[in-house]
């Protein structure tokens, strides 16, 4: 995720041969109205040539708020810092900066922009202040996947990397667990599992105390109908875990499709803090 430059919704952008996602600062957690405004109104002004040139020109956001943007991905893009390279550096990380020969602009990775944030805030007094400091890498290594998610939905409640259980899909491929995307072409009246992030309790007064749930993977959604007995008897489980697998009977009416359950378990898949629309 580059900086991002927009105050309401998301847009795609086509860079070249790639499409990218831009995702509104209205979701940056934290990140309040008169930052934002001023954020959007120097970069339209002139780019950012590093963090360091970020803080000294909108001076209206706050640490937390640099913090913040810094942990979700949206600085890692900020520097226009050229400098040669004579070979290859791995990481191991695809969000680092990989470059192979000559001049080449430095790319952040989260922890980098974090470093640099620390350096930019404590300021360097009035004789240095307005002169150019570029970013550079930090000693810090990069976050793994499980620490961006987590900082992915603490910071703007989602993720526009990938989806939490393609991380695990093995280990869920071993437990039996079918894809979101799979369960149209199963025959009705098949006994199977399916699993994923908990984005929907519901349970309508006319449904004689049936819950319903849906449960999103990497591919798509899935639904579940709990019987009111085996709500009573997983309550907790059922209305407090994020990640479910649940187990049951395929039912396909007129291409409606969800598993009648008959029995749930819990699924670590993560520790960010996802969260559904329940209705009970």
């Amino acid at each position: 995720m580059g900086l991002i430059d927009k105050t309401t919704g998301n847009q795609k952008l086509d860079t070249g041969n790639q499409i990218a996602l831009r995702l509104g600062l209205r979701y940056v957690r934290g990140l309040r109205e008169e930052g934002a405004q001023a954020l959007v109104r120097e970069r339209t002004r002139a780019p950012f040539a590093s963090i360091h040139d970020l803080t000294r020109r909108v001076p209206e956001l706050r640490k937390d708020e640099l913090t913040t943007l810094a942990e979700i991905g949206a600085l890692n893009s900020v520097s226009s810092f050229q400098f040669p390279v004579s070979r290859k550096l791995d990481t191991r990380a695809s969000s680092f900066w990989k470059p192979e020969t000559g001049n080449q602009k430095l790319q952040l990775h989260r922890r980098d922009a974090l470093w640099q944030v620390e350096r930019a805030v404590r300021g360097s007094g009035p004789l240095l202040e307005n002169l150019p400091e570029p970013d550079l890498p930090s000693p810090l290594q990069p976050m793994n996947h499980e620490e961006r998610l987590v900082a992915d939905f603490h910071g703007t409640g989602l993720t526009v990397g990938p989806h939490p259980m393609a991380y695990r899909r093995d280990w869920l491929n071993a437990m039996g667990i079918r894809r979101a995307s799979e369960l149209r072409e199963i025959p009705s009246g098949k006994r199977l599992r399916i699993g994923g992030c908990v984005i929907t309790r519901q349970r309508p007064g006319t449904a004689k105390g049936f819950v319903f749930l849906s449960l999103e993977d990497e591919t798509g959604v899935a639904n579940a109908i709990i019987t009111p007995d085996l709500f009573h008897r997983n309550r907790l489980l059922l209305a407090s875990e994020r990640f479910l697998a649940i187990e049951g009977i395929l039912q396909n009416q007129d291409n409606v499709i969800s598993v009648k359950a008959e029995r749930v378990l819990p699924l670590f898949v993560t520790k960010a803090e996802t969260v559904s629309h329940d209705f009970h």
